[in-house]
C-alpha cells in the first residue's frame, strides 16, 4: 500500500492508483470534464489539476500515480487558479448559449463554471461552427464541443465503430467524423453512446417534439403513442418522483394530459415479437440445414445496422421478425385501424423509445407494411421529459390511468426486452412451452441475465440442447462475430444489444455514471409483479392471432411482422 496525504487527510491506497482515485477513496471529489474511468484517461481537459507539495508545477490527477509520502492539495490557490484559467480557455471556444441548450441544468461544464464563479471570459472568443445535416437522427453542434475526446474513446474502445476522430492541430484541434466523410456515409449505428457520454450539449438527438405539436393540432389525425419497456424505468427521474409514484399508470396519465388519443404499451408489441421470433427459432431448428447459424435477434436497430454495414456475411443469420416498435406500428395501422374504422393515413403512430437508432429504424423503406410509415414519429426518453415539462405537467399530482385496449395488456416477458438478456429469456419461455406443452419454471433461464459483455448458457428443451449467447455492446458483438467467422465458437441462438447493459442504459444522462444494471433490475421486479409472465399467455395476443393473423409465421404475419434484411433497401436509408 502507498501512504500519502490529500487535503490534510491520511490516505492509503494500492500502488498504481491515481491521485484522482485516491482522493475519491477518501471522499474528496476532484473536478474534471474529460475523465471516464477505463475509457478516457488522457487528461485532455486539464481541469483535474492538483498541487503537490515541493513541486513547482501542478499535475493532472487523472493520470498521475500516487507515490509514498506525497502531500497533495486538490484546491490550493495555485490549483484553483490554473483550473479556472483552463475552464475559461474552454469557454472561449464554447458558444455558452446555455438557455437554448438541451443540457442546460445537466451540463458538467455549466456546473463547473458556476462552481468556479466564472461570470466573464477574459480570452478572445473563437467558436467554430461546422455544418451538419439537421435531419440526421444524431446532431453534432461543433460550437459546443470541448474536445474532451470522450465520443472518440467510447466509440473506439466500447463500440469499436471508430466514427469520430481528431482533426487539425493546436488551437484549431477539433473532433469530427473520421475519414473526412459525412456522418451519413459512415458506419454509425446510432447507438447513442456518444450522446450519453458527452459532458456538454455537443451531441444530441434530433428534436422531434415540434412534430408532436403539429400533429396534435391536426383534427384529422388520430394520435396513438406506444411506450417502450425501458422508458418506464427512468422517465420520472427528472420530476424527482419516488419509486412508488413513478408508475406506469402515472406515465400513461401524463401522456393523456399531453393530448394523445390512445396510449399503448410497446410491451404488447414485444409479446407479439416473441410469438414470431420463438416460432421462427423452432422452425429453423426443424430445418436446421436450410439456415445459417446461429440465429441472431433483430430487435435492436443499432445492432442490425452494425451487422449489415460491418459484417454483411452474417445478415442472413438475423431473425426476420421486426422489433417491438415496428410490430406495434404495423398492428396499429392494420388490426387497430380496422377495429376503429380508420384508414392507416388517418393515424399518426408515435413511439417513445430509449434509443436514437429507433428514429432511423422507423424511416426505413422496409417499415411501411401499412402502405405508409408504420411509425411516424419517434421520441427518446429525454424528449418525452422535455415535452412533459413544456406542457407544465406535474406527474406526481395525476391519478393513475391504464393503457388503452385492445393492445394494452402485456406480460412480464415483454417487459424484459429493455435489459440485456431479456429478449433471449422471453423467447425461451415461449419456445419451451411450444415444444413441451408445459410452462418452464420462472428461474429456468435467468442465467442469460447479467452485465457481462458476453454470456454463454446451455438449455435442454424437449431433449434438444440449445446453446445460447447474450451480448451487449457493439465492440463485444464484433469480437463475437470474429470468433464465429474463425470457427472458435458455436451457438444456436444469440441476442445482441448495441448498448452495454441493454436499452435501459441510454436514457436520462447522468455524467460519469453507468446505470444500465440498476435500471435493468427495475424491469426484473416489474416482471416478477406481472400476473402474466409468458408472451403466449397474453389474452390480447391470443385474440389478435385468432381474429387477425391466424397463427405465428402465417402469410399475413410474414407480410406485416417480418422484414427481409438481405434486401439492401431495408437498411441503407
Amino acid at each position: 500500500m502507498v501512504n500519502l496525504k490529500i487535503d490534510g487527510f491520511d490516505v492509503s491506497v494500492p500502488e498504481g492508483t491515481t491521485i484522482m482515485q485516491a482522493a475519491a477513496a477518501a471522499g474528496i471529489d476532484i473536478p474534471r470534464l474529460c475523465y471516464l474511468k477505463g475509457v478516457n484517461e488522457i487528461s485532455a481537459c486539464k481541469v483535474c489539476v492538483v498541487e503537490i507539495q515541493g513541486q513547482n508545477r501542478v499535475v493532472t490527477s487523472c493520470t498521475t500515480p500516487v507515490q509514498e509520502g506525497l502531500v497533495v492539495y486538490t484546491n490550493s490557490p495555485k490549483a484553483r487558479s490554473v483550473r479556472r484559467t483552463n475552464v475559461e480557455l474552454i469557454l472561449s471556444q464554447h458558444d455558452c448559449l446555455c438557455a437554448t441548450c438541451v443540457r442546460s441544468g445537466n451540463c458538467s461544464l455549466q456546473k463547473l463554471s458556476n462552481d468556479l464563479g466564472i461570470y466573464d471570459i477574459p480570452f478572445e472568443r473563437d467558436v467554430v461552427d461546422t455544418p451538419w445535416n439537421q435531419d440526421f437522427p444524431l446532431i453534432r453542434d461543433s460550437k459546443k464541443c470541448i474536445k474532451c475526446m470522450r465520443c472518440v474513446q467510447i466509440c473506439d474502445k466500447i463500440q469499436d465503430l471508430h466514427i469520430w476522430d481528431v482533426q487539425n492541430t493546436g488551437a484549431r484541434t477539433t473532433v469530427d467524423v473520421a475519414g473526412n466523410i459525412s456522418i451519413e456515409a459512415s458506419n454509425c449505428s446510432l447507438c447513442g453512446q456518444c450522446i450519453t457520454h458527452c459532458p456538454v450539449g455537443a451531441l444530441k438527438e434530433r428534436n422531434d417534439v415540434p412534430k408532436i405539436y403539429e400533429v396534435l393540432a391536426d383534427p384529422a389525425k388520430v394520435t396513438l403513442v406506444q411506450v417502450a419497456p425501458a422508458v418506464r424505468t427512468a422517465w420520472a427521474e427528472a420530476f424527482n418522483l419516488p419509486e412508488e409514484l413513478a408508475t406506469e399508470g402515472r406515465m400513461v396519465a401524463a401522456l393523456k394530459r399531453v393530448g394523445f388519443d390512445y396510449v399503448f404499451d410497446t410491451t404488447f408489441g414485444a409479446d407479439v415479437t416473441i410469438m414470431e421470433e420463438a416460432s421462427e427459432l423452432l422452425e429453423r431448428l426443424r430445418h436446421h440445414d436450410a439456415h445459417k447459424w446461429p440465429m441472431f435477434t433483430s430487435c435492436c436497430p443499432g445492432w442490425v445496422s452494425y451487422v449489415t454495414k460491418k459484417y454483411p456475411s452474417f445478415v442472413a443469420n438475423l431473425s426476420t421478425t421486426k422489433s417491438p416498435q415496428q410490430i406495434f406500428g404495423a398492428i396499429a395501422k392494420s388490426f387497430f385501424a380496422e377495429r376503429k374504422g380508420l384508414k392507416p393515413k388517418e393515424i399518426c403512430s408515435i413511439s417513445i423509445m430509449p434509443c436514437v437508432s429507433k428514429k432511423r429504424e422507423a424511416a426505413l423503406l422496409s417499415m411501411r407494411s401499412s402502405g405508409a410509415h408504420d411509425v411516424d414519429i419517434v421520441l427518446t426518453t429525454r424528449e418525452l421529459i422535455r415535452l412533459l415539462r413544456a406542457e407544465h405537467i406535474n406527474p406526481a399530482t395525476l391519478p393513475e390511468e391504464p393503457f388503452d385496449n385492445p393492445l394494452g395488456q402485456s406480460t412480464g416477458a415483454g417487459i424484459l426486452f429493455g435489459a440485456t438478456g431479456g429478449v433471449m429469456e422471453a423467447a425461451l419461455r415461449t419456445a419451451y412451452h411450444a415444444v413441451t406443452g408445459q410452462e418452464a419454471p420462472f428461474d429456468a433461464f435467468v442465467s442469460v441475465r447479467g452485465e457481462e459483455g458476453r454470456k454463454v448458457s446451455e438449455f435442454t428443451i424437449g431433449g434438444v440442447t440449445l446453446r445460447t449467447c447474450t451480448v451487449s455492446g457493439l465492440g463485444n458483438a464484433g469480437r463475437l462475430l470474429d470468433d464465429l467467422k474463425a470457427g472458435k465458437v458455436h451457438y444456436d441462438f444469440v441476442e445482441v444489444m448495441a448498448c452495454p447493459g441493454g436499452c435501459v442504459g441510454g436514457q436520462p444522462i447522468h455524467d460519469g455514471q453507468e446505470r444500465a444494471g440498476m435500471l435493468g433490475k427495475k424491469l426484473y421486479k416489474l416482471d416478477e409483479k406481472r400476473c402474466l409472465r409468458q408472451s403466449h399467455n397474453n389474452p390480447d395476443v391470443i385474440t389478435l392471432y385468432d381474429s387477425f393473423f391466424g397463427k405465428p409465421l402465417s402469410e399475413k404475419a410474414e407480410k406485416l411482422l417480418h422484414s427481409d434484411h438481405l434486401k439492401e433497401k431495408n437498411y441503407l436509408v
